[in-house]
């Protein structure tokens, strides 16, 4: 489990011609293959503005300290003026209430809804955020709740982070399951208006051939595009190269990356579980400068547990110290070890 939304805001009218851009794009011969400015960017990302939670894990946690920590207090509101996305899974007793329930609040703050579905059956293999719906028939049960709740509203959704990039733990049938269950998801979701991302992991974990080939079968030609780096630490460039190489091979689609904790810009995958000395990236934007880049955003909040790891709480449990290092606090001092 892990928790997450952005902010970009531009005027009225380029807006209106980027509209009328995607209008022409889509009547344009070949546009369906030549996706150099896909329907998410134009009608979902841009002009958008994304959700700061006024009362966030951060935000709650600053306020806080400001009398007694004024410094540190400083710090964690670098994580609280972010927007973050929505988590959503089993732990939501009723999915269809509470994601109606967020969309309402966030468009009431003239924002762009960005949720996280995160509850595929035998999720994260076991380890730290196991757990997912209870078989097949109620995965499907859960995300038509999940895509009701939606109402048709503009929304955008990060579909299953990990699932098709973990997915080797799994027997071939079960693999099949998977990708089957994602497609099916795509299609409720569309179906409901929302942009959608299929998650593909990140830069150093599957071969962009091999991601490609499971995109595909999970069915990213319906999609809006994939999802990279959720909860890990890899550099933005790496990721943008990994998404260019990935992206050719599915038709063009653009991608979103995870910049909550990669400030450090490693280029190789290392210790992913609350590893300290890491900072927070790029601050969330719809403008990356890259046409294949809808956006950057940060999806795992910063401060949130990887799991039992590193001195740290279950998954998904909020972290203070841990925070304050990712914000750019001393992490010797902080957890008096290196």
């Amino acid at each position: 489990m892990i928790s997450l939304i952005m902010r970009a805001v531009t005027r009225a009218k380029p807006t209106i011609t980027l509209m009328a851009l995607a209008g022409f794009l889509a009547t344009a011969p070949g546009f369906a293959h030549a996706q150099t400015v896909s329907r998410a960017f134009v009608s979902i990302f841009s002009g958008a503005s994304l959700y700061v939670d006024p009362a966030s894990a951060a935000k709650k946690q600053a306020d806080a300290w400001r009398q007694t920590r004024p410094a540190d207090a400083a710090l964690m509101d670098k994580i609280a003026a972010q927007p973050l996305a929505k988590w959503m899974g089993g732990w939501n007793v009723d999915i269809g209430r509470d994601v109606s329930s967020a969309i309402s609040r966030i468009t009431g703050a003239n924002s762009l809804p960005v949720f996280v579905a995160y509850n595929i059956p035998g999720r994260d293999c076991g380890q730290y955020s196991a757990g997912g719906a209870n078989g097949a028939d109620a995965y499907k049960k859960w995300i038509r709740s999940f895509a009701n709740g939606l109402g048709n509203r503009r929304a955008v959704v990060i579909l299953e982070p990990d699932a098709l990039a973990g997915m080797n733990c799994l027997s071939p049938a079960l693999q099949q399951e998977r990708v089957n269950l994602i497609h099916d998801a795509v299609r409720v979701l569309k179906a409901k208006g929302a942009a959608v991302y299929i998650d593909a992991g990140h830069a150093r974990w599957v071969d962009p051939g091999e991601m490609a080939n499971r995109l595909n079968r999970a069915g990213i030609a319906e999609a809006d595009g994939f999802s990279l780096n959720i909860s890990n630490f890899l550099g933005t460039s790496v990721n943008v190269a990994y998404g260019t190489e990935v992206s050719k091979r599915v038709g063009g689609k653009h991608f979103v990356i995870d910049t909550s904790r990669n400030g450090q810009n490693a280029t190789s995958a290392g210790n992913w579980c609350n590893p300290t000395g890491q900072r927070v990236g790029p601050t969330p934007t719809t403008r990356t400068g890259n046409p294949l880049v809808d956006a950057f955003l940060w999806i795992k909040a910063p401060g949130e547990s990887d799991g039992t790891c590193g001195g740290g709480p279950a998954a998904g449990r909020w972290w203070a110290e841990h925070a304050l290092g990712l914000a750019g606090g001393a992490w010797d001092r902080l957890l008096g070890r290196k």
